[in-house]
């Protein structure tokens, strides 16, 4: 008896040393209370449903075993497997707390299971989703995580497509030891009073995942000094509840792109005996964001937007990249004058929007949904799941000035806009603070502008059609039309949210042919020139920063059955056009910030 109780104590004592360590989903640590522990690392790796000679193969090479996070393609004899694969590894329960998985991505279906009882399923590789387990006895357990990349029914938003659908579980995973009264989320909207201090409007959600009912009191600090009591809350066993106040924030400096001041802000929870029991640590930044008048507002300042669309894709890493590639990626960005990225067509990592917001980077997040097809039986349960997660979990952002989603779908039909109506409402209830758009291809046959706050289209004159010499009379045709009544866009703020030419790393051609290097740079070039000095576009996203594999079966007519738009190829080497964006980009961002 007294050894099993020393067990429990070590295992506790560790379990709190542990939660010294940086969050393995974050680029800072989101608990001083709260006990955690990244669970990145070698796991048990088998292939049950796999041919039996891919699975003995696979086993041979890996010693049967993955890291995580990591994708399975980049094991020699996965790279075209789709299908299931199991990964396990040992956790640890102790006394009095519940066990919470926090899991930043899983591709693109999980399912849990702690000693062999399933205790949680996932759908969508790119939103964070967490389990709890309040029943273990304190000790060692074993998890198990069934992941499956494959397509078909089960699945709307993974599909064959232009970005590649990896397997594994692709991002961090945290274990965490929490009371059963815990906190789930805290979202924080900072608003501007008319003197010119801000305050926060506070939103806590705790969850009860005990037996009985039980209850704390809840506090809010900001990094400033700023403090607010919330008071006691109590929740019924396997209920959630929200708890809402506002902060006075005084003499708090905003986040901008060139000053991107960030603050801690602490969410603690205390027991009866005034003890702390639980916390959540995220940060803010003190900045809103407005359409008026045909323009995007940050903190009342008009902004232009020099950016780039870009897929979480690394041909050493897959969708699994490590927060140095990540960073990499982002100073390439600056050094070519971007101060914007589109991350089509999916939520991103949490690391990557919290080094956007570090470095002062605007983003348009979307949920995942690419040129999909609104009657798939699974669509509308996905896409609100995928929405809403995306919402929830990348709430707290500053970097984030509007969200996005259903990217060149079937908004030209009455039926296609009824979902757009649909998602883009769901977002706008989610998070009405934040403007909202999508990336249309349909032109003067779309008819769901009526429902974004900023217009968004792809254009690629010059590549699918047209040619260099049309790309500003085509654009003044579109935007005229869009100055309608009837296209329901009239006074919007509009962004060109994707242009761009494929170019073969290494070909060049003085006779300058499509896929060429120079071909991309003129095209990238002419289009520029055009959009960063028309007054009535507020915004710029080349298609697209690297180049990235797409699934087989999509487009077979593309060379390298990869998408080779990018200004560097997947290796992040520039092509010629790299030089030729940053010249335009550099001379505007002096001509805007005159």
């Amino acid at each position: 008896m007294l050894r099993k109780s020393l067990l429990c104590i070590l295992l506790l004592s560790l379990a709190l040393i542990q939660s010294t360590l940086a969050s393995a989903l974050r680029t800072f640590d989101t608990h001083k209370v709260r006990a955690t522990s990244s669970l990145d690392g070698l796991w048990d790796f088998s292939l049950p449903e796999a041919d039996s000679s891919l699975a003995a193969h696979t086993a041979k090479i890996t010693g049967g075993r993955l890291q995580v996070p990591a994708v399975w393609e980049k094991v020699p004899g996965l790279e075209n497997y789709r299908g299931k694969a199991v990964y396990e590894t040992e956790i640890e329960a102790v006394p009095g707390k519940a066990v919470r998985l926090l899991f930043g991505g899983v591709s693109h279906t999980g399912d849990v299971f702690i000693d062999g009882k399933k205790y949680g399923h996932h759908y969508d590789a790119y939103t964070p989703w967490a389990v709890v387990a309040a029943d273990l006895q304190p000790g060692t357990h074993r998890l198990k995580v069934v992941v499956d990349n494959s397509f078909g029914d089960h699945s709307a938003l993974h599909t064959e497509n232009d970005y590649y659908t990896w397997g594994g579980i692709t991002r961090p995973v945290e274990l965490q030891q929490v009371p059963y009264l815990h906190i789930t989320r805290i979202h924080a909207v900072p608003e501007r009073q008319s003197g010119g201090d801000w305050t926060l409007e506070i939103k806590v959600t705790l969850a009860n995942s005990g037996p009985t009912r039980r209850s704390g009191s809840i506090a809010v600090s900001l990094e400033s000094g700023a403090r607010l009591e919330l008071g006691e809350v109590s929740v019924e066993p396997g209920q959630s509840s929200v708890v809402v106040g506002r902060m006075e924030c005084p003499g708090v400096i905003p986040w901008s792109v060139n000053n991107p001041r960030l603050y801690f802000l602490s969410a603690e929870l205390s027991g009866s005996d005034g003890n702390p029991s639980d916390d959540l640590i995220d940060r803010v930044g003190f900045r809103e964001v407005k359409v008026s008048g045909g323009k995007i507002l940050v903190n009342g300042e008009s902004v232009r937007l020099r950016g780039f669309c870009r897929h979480e894709s690394h041909p050493a890493f897959g969708c699994a990249i490590p927060v140095g590639a990540m960073y990499t990626d982002l100073v390439l960005l600056r050094d070519m004058g971007s101060n914007f990225v589109r991350t089509s067509h999916y939520p991103n990592d949490m690391r990557f929007l919290d080094l956007c917001n570090e470095l002062g980077i605007y983003v348009w997040e979307e949920s995942h949904a690419r040129a999909i097809e609104f009657d798939q039986p699974k669509f509308m349960e996905q896409i609100t799941g995928s929405t809403t997660e995306m919402v929830g979990w990348h709430f707290n952002h500053p970097s984030i000035i509007m969200w996005g989603s259903l990217n060149e779908c079937h908004s030209e039909s009455p039926e296609g806009s009824e979902v757009y109506a649909y998602v883009l409402g769901l977002i706008k209830k989610l998070d009405p603070h934040r403007p909202v758009t999508f990336a249309s291809n349909r032109r003067q046959n779309d008819i769901s502008l009526k429902y974004a706050d900023i217009v968004s289209w792809n254009l690629y004159t010059g590549w699918y059609g047209g040619d260099l010499e049309g790309i500003g009379p085509f654009l003044d045709a579109l935007l005229a039309w869009q100055q309608t009544p009837e296209s329901g866009a009239a006074g919007k703020p509009t962004i060109i949210s994707e242009f761009g030419a494929g170019a073969l790393y290494g070909y060049r051609d003085p006779a300058r042919p499509k896929w060429s290097e120079e071909y991309q740079a003129d095209l990238l070039g002419a289009s520029l020139e055009v959009y960063l000095n028309h007054p009535a576009v507020s915004g710029v996203a080349i298609w697209q920063f690297c180049d990235i594999r797409i699934t087989d079966g999509w487009w077979r007519t593309r060379p390298r059955t990869m998408n080779n738009k990018g200004v560097v190829d997947q290796f992040r080497r520039p092509k010629l056009s790299y030089q030729v964006v940053k010249e335009k980009m550099l001379e505007a961002r002096e001509r805007w910030e005159k």
